[in-house]
């Protein structure tokens, strides 16, 4: 019975989570804006060089310049990077030593945006992106049209992922439902809610909203840094928008499932903010809201056999747009227990990994975090 509540509640009163689809704005005219996009990338030249093209290649007709910081990959990211980009439009620049107390990653953001303040000092966005992330050729005019329409300090778009072989197909999807269900889009786009989130394979930020946050040292310690940025940034008032991509894309395949445990596994216990009581209630929540109802439909006999098929059905029901949105096929849908079971497995591993000390791994670095 209680599975069945929290269901009327997601489908009715949580944000309409589950309806999510991309919605590109309608253009913008008048003088545009400076823009500078800054690109951590570690160990990234099998697909950086795409990334890099992908940015050079933007019909954005405003100042562009990309920032690519070199965290001292070991594989030659850098000349991929730079294999047949105009040198005066990319700058390639090596991060020094990671200091205590920062993230790898952050760091590394931390020194793009001090390069990119040298090269476009009159920027007024910066374009956070990751080195595995390939651009629709409009995708920056259409997030300057979107922020400058709304006045916004964070435009952010959840890039399409990978969904090419079969774990992909089966795992992926669930990934971006367990994300809208955590953050409704429209609670993040609403001023008035406290929710915030954003999605860091593609963030526009105003340059002003990071000034005023004070830089990126103050959430220089988090693992989930996207999402503590938007946190950063929505009690300054200019507002998020975060929303679907169509055709930008994540080049970052998760063939295997032990891929997809480790993407889960890193980050999970973080967002739970290392707490053991909320992983408490993530457990017992999960296990309700999931795997009760098909136990129920199983072996409950009755009316109880009845709402656990009736909660099974209407759990399918919301997750076939992800699956559309995906392009996988909604006969997946009934699975989706199955896949909370994975996901469920894999946030308690990445609890048991913090615990034990190799919490946060990402690239060869087991990240020492704190939360807020």
């Amino acid at each position: 019975m209680a599975g069945a509540a929290a269901w009327i509640y997601l489908l009715a009163f949580h944000g309409a989570f589950w309806r999510e689809r991309p919605t590109p704005p309608r253009a913008e005219g008048g003088a545009l804006p400076g823009v500078v996009a800054v690109v951590p990338a570690r160990d990234e030249a099998d697909v950086v060089g795409t990334a890099v093209a992908s940015l050079l290649g933007q019909t954005y007709a405003g100042p562009f310049h990309v920032v690519l910081v070199d965290d001292h990959s070991s594989d030659g990211t850098a000349a991929a990077a730079a294999a047949g980009a105009p040198a005066a439009r990319l700058t390639i620049l090596a991060a020094p030593p990671l200091q205590p107390g920062w993230t790898g990653k952050l760091w590394a953001v931390a020194q793009g945006l001090e390069e990119a303040r040298r090269q476009a000092p009159d920027a007024t966005y910066v374009l956070l992106t990751d080195a595995d992330i390939e651009h629709d050729p409009d995708n920056l005019a259409e997030l300057v049209a979107r922020a400058e329409q709304g006045r916004l300090d964070l435009v952010s778009l959840m890039v399409r992922l990978p969904c090419r072989t079969w774990v992909e197909r089966l795992l992926v999807p669930a990934y971006l439902f367990f994300f809208q269900m955590l953050y409704p889009f429209a609670w993040v786009r609403d001023v008035t809610r406290s929710t915030a989130a954003a999605a860091g394979g593609c963030m526009l930020v105003r340059r002003a909203a990071l000034d005023r946050m004070g830089g990126l040292a103050t959430i220089r310690a988090q693992v989930i840094d996207d999402c503590a940025l938007a946190r950063a940034v929505k009690p300054g008032g200019g507002g998020i928008w975060l929303g679907l991509a169509d055709r930008t894309r994540s080049l970052r395949g998760y063939p295997r499932p032990g891929d997809m445990w480790r993407l889960i596994a890193r980050s999970a216990y973080s967002q739970l903010r290392l707490s053991p009581w909320l992983l408490a209630v993530t457990v017992a929540g999960m296990g309700l809201v999931y795997l009760a109802p098909p136990l129920l439909a199983a072996t409950g006999g009755g009316l109880l056999s009845a709402i656990g098929v009736g909660t099974w059905l209407a759990m399918t029901i919301v997750y076939v747009p992800t699956l559309r949105h995906c392009r996988c096929s909604p006969f997946l849908a009934p699975l989706l227990p199955a896949v909370a079971l994975f996901y469920f497995l894999a946030t308690l591993d990445s609890a048991r990994r913090h615990w034990t000390g190799r919490g946060g791994a990402w690239k060869g670095r087991t990240q020492a975090v704190r939360c807020p």
